[in-house]
């Protein structure tokens, strides 16, 4: 006949092994794991108004409206459109910048594709407009 001590000793499970492969699977997501670089805008403040302001003519305005429509020099124009005519009017007025009247209901999307839009054709003033 087996005892009670025989039986409590028989069914114990050793748990060293599971403690092995728990650290070794651990300890290989720690080195196989990838971390990720978060990036964002670089957005500083506004300068202070310096003493020769520029002409509010000098600039080309970019208005994005609250359903994202994009309104260059009181027209409206396609996203598609939008290289084409920066590139024309920075032919036209080379020296000039580029302010970005954005809507609060506007997306981000449209904001950074006009940012993008305006680096890529040469322009390397880019403002927002101030809302008060």
């Amino acid at each position: 006949m087996h005892r009670a001590d025989d039986n409590a000793s028989e069914s114990r499970i050793n748990l060293t092994p599971m403690l092995d492969v728990v650290f070794i699977m651990l300890i290989f997501f720690i080195v196989t794991a990838t971390f990720v670089q978060e990036v964002g805008l670089d957005v500083g403040e506004p300068s202070p108004a310096s003493d020769h302001p520029i002409p509010a003519d000098a600039d080309i305005l970019v208005r994005i409206g609250h359903n994202n429509r994009i309104t260059i020099a009181s027209r409206d124009i396609d996203v598609r459109r939008l290289r084409a005519n920066l590139e024309r009017l920075h032919a036209e007025k080379p020296d000039a910048g580029v302010v970005i009247d954005a809507h609060p209901e506007s997306n981000n999307d449209t904001l950074v594709r006009v940012m993008d839009t305006s680096r890529v054709v040469g322009i390397a003033r880019v403002r927002f407009a101030e809302r008060t």
